[in-house]
């Protein structure tokens, strides 16, 4: 008996799977044209800057070797304020 209740089981999941969704479709949305979002000349130099400027700081001041500090207060804190104050500022021109 337990053989046949595992086929009634994938029946019954196969058919929740395949076609119910079929049967229950939603109604299409109405398709807008979408505006391509890309970013400005600025935005994309400061996000090579933002690569670069750890990578340089990592390069000369080896912060695997014991100057983790330095390396962060140098290389990782101005990134993440200049990019704070980008933040804050495009919220003030919407």
């Amino acid at each position: 008996m337990t053989g046949v209740s595992e086929i009634l089981v994938l029946i019954l999941l196969i058919s929740g799977i395949l076609i119910l969704p079929r049967i229950f479709k939603p109604a299409p949305k109405a398709v807008q044209g979408k505006k391509k979002r890309t970013l400005s000349k600025k935005k994309r130099a400061g996000v090579v800057v933002s690569v670069l400027i750890p990578i340089t700081a990592a390069m000369v001041l080896k912060p695997w070797n014991g100057n983790l500090v330095l390396f962060v207060s140098i290389g990782i804190i101005p990134v993440a304020l200049a990019w704070a104050m980008v933040w804050i500022l495009s919220a003030q021109k919407k």
